[in-house]
């Protein structure tokens, strides 16, 4: 199987990955199912990268239906220990601008009905999620977007809730009081399976709109957001293209499941080391 040290999950209006390089087509079966689509893999700045659109071609996958465990699961057996996640959001600050990048480093998870682990079935493991960025990506992804011309605003807390719909007015001065910077529907728990995975994720989170607390803006809407999303787009391809090639090595959180595992070896059955291979072949036989 083509193999990649860096993975790229497209949000919405990043469907693609320009300037790729002796390209390979992978469609991967995982044991949490079909992920969201193909995984295109190729040659950017001289290290192998997979792309994969976390809304499917076409855009068909609503927030809650994005099989976010096949899709990291899938990128795990394809070597990738550096996940870039480029995800749309709405402004919640004044002076995060609509067209400008948000690096998150914290973030409030109120998705409901998704299934946020891998583990379960007679396998059970706690990773810590104190920090859930990975800080070096973070900082190589900030460093790269000031490159690129973007106006970049380091750290924040992104909320995630579950959607479609947008939020209400009253849950947008909520999410204001609690301090948070930004807000989306796609990044939980897809950082917490990167987690379990082994793998530093880091966000590039493009700023839309002002979601529907400010006064002086229109409430936030599809056709307003896919206005900004064109010139978002080109902006976030230009700062991967300047990202890649400083992202080497292992993740610094290869190992953590060595210690975040709780259930005694003998005590997991045969089908669930099958299923969990990718994850804990290692340390578990």
């Amino acid at each position: 199987m083509p193999q990649a040290s860096i993975g790229v999950i497209g949000g919405s209006g990043l469907y693609a990955m320009e300037g790729l390089t002796e390209i390979d087509t992978v469609e991967l079966s995982t044991p949490f199912g079909a992920p969201s689509a193909p995984y295109v893999l190729g040659t950017l700045s001289g290290k192998r990268v997979a792309f994969l659109p976390r809304h499917g071609v076409g855009h068909v996958f609503m927030p809650g239906e994005i099989p976010f465990r096949a899709n990291i699961y899938g990128f795990k057996e394809l070597g990738c220990e550096w996940i870039v996640s480029v995800s749309a959001v709405g402004s919640l600050k004044e002076e995060i601008h609509p067209g400008e990048i948000v690096v998150p480093d914290q973030f409030i998870d109120l998705t409901r009905g998704r299934a946020g682990t891998f583990f379960g079935d007679g396998v059970v493991a706690h990773v810590s999620m104190a920090d859930p960025v990975c800080p070096v990506l973070s900082g190589i992804l900030e460093k790269a977007a000031i490159r690129a011309g973007a106006t970049v605003h380091a750290g924040g807390t992104y909320v995630c809730m579950e959607g479609p719909q947008f939020s209400t007015r009253a849950e947008s001065f909520r999410y204001r009081d609690w301090g948070a910077s930004v807000i989306g529907m796609t990044n939980m728990p897809e950082a917490k399976l990167a987690r379990e995975a082994e793998m530093s994720y880091a966000t590039l989170a493009l700023a839309t709109d002002y979601d529907c607390w400010h006064e002086e803006e229109e409430a936030v809407s599809v056709e307003n957001v896919i206005a900004i999303l064109q010139s978002n787009v080109a902006l976030s391809q230009k700062i991967i293209l300047e990202a890649v090639p400083e992202i080497e090595g292992p993740s610094p959180f290869a190992g953590i499941l060595k210690t975040a595992i709780i259930t005694n070896p003998a005590h997991i059955s045969g089908e669930a080391k099958k299923r969990l291979h990718a994850l804990i072949g290692k340390y578990v036989l």
